[in-house]
């Protein structure tokens, strides 16, 4: 479903292009030409269709690498030794104290047949890969706090994730990111099926930590009861905003579902400031 265009101009130029995917070549961007081995610690099917796999990093032999990891929603740009192809840059999955404390770096790379990535999910404990400087921001979390903003400390979160774009918000989640502050967090997240849904068994950890999961899918089987459809049009039938001042929102994924959530966002009067991307 598209958004009137009105609403879609409304959308704020930086947000549209934000969080369009979490693996993508670097070749439009500056980066450190310092690049450093890594070991693949661990490596497997992230879903049960094996399109998103799960990639551990043992950094250990390069602790700088890893203190660098200070914030939910930062990139790591990796290439193949000796080759020739752009390098890919991956949201980061694990939480900053975890690349901290294991000297890790956790990832979910989607897997596109022919490209390096697909090289790296045919990968082996063992095999080497390269690592740059980690990169970005990350989430600029603080935004929703009352003292670096205009409005309210926010009261309610709304996490949007589609695809490989659950791999940044899946950081934020983990890094207790919420803490005493006590809001409610939902987190909408779409993907095609089942199948294509990564992390389901880190669900119940999530909802343990406070975050309502929604999972959307567009195109699930008979048996599905939950949410149909795509993210953008589930939300829009819930539209549960009741205080825009004091509503923050975490956007990743699809291009399409971010511009048109972050237009319904701005629409409702969610300030621009607390929607949240990570690049």
């Amino acid at each position: 479903m598209l958004l009137p265009s009105l609403l879609r101009r409304r959308l704020y130029s930086s947000l549209a292009t934000a969080a369009a995917a979490t693996s993508h070549h670097v070749s439009p961007l500056t980066f450190s030409d310092t690049w450093s081995p890594a070991t693949v610690s661990h490596i497997s099917p992230a879903t049960s269709d094996h399109t998103l796999f799960h990639l551990t990093l043992n950094l250990s032999s390069h602790p700088s690498l890893p203190a660098r990891h200070v914030s939910p929603g930062q990139f790591l740009p990796l290439r193949l030794p000796s080759s020739s192809s752009p390098p890919l840059l991956l949201s980061i999955a694990s939480p900053p104290h975890v690349a901290q404390l294991d000297s890790e770096f956790e990832l979910l790379v989607k897997r596109v047949s022919g490209s390096v990535s697909d090289v790296l999910c045919g990968m082996r404990e063992g095999d080497l890969v390269e690592v740059g400087e980690v990169m970005g921001k990350g989430f600029q979390i603080r935004r929703l706090w009352t003292g670096h903003v205009d409005g309210d400390d926010v009261a309610l979160v709304l996490m949007f994730a589609t695809g490989s774009g659950i791999s940044p918000i899946r950081s934020l989640i983990e890094s207790g990111f919420n803490g005493n502050k006590k809001a409610e967090v939902r987190l909408y997240y779409g993907a095609r099926n089942l199948d294509r849904m990564a992390y389901q068994d880190r669900f119940k950890y999530w909802e343990s930590s406070g975050v309502k999961v929604i999972p959307v899918l567009s195109k699930p089987d008979e048996r599905w009861s939950g949410a149909r459809g795509y993210v953008q049009t589930t939300f829009l039938r819930e539209q549960q905003i009741l205080r825009p001042s004091s509503t923050g929102a975490v956007l990743c994924g699809h291009r399409q579902m971010t511009e048109e959530i972050a237009s319904i966002l701005l629409a409702k009067g969610v300030s621009k400031e607390k929607i949240l991307t990570n690049f």
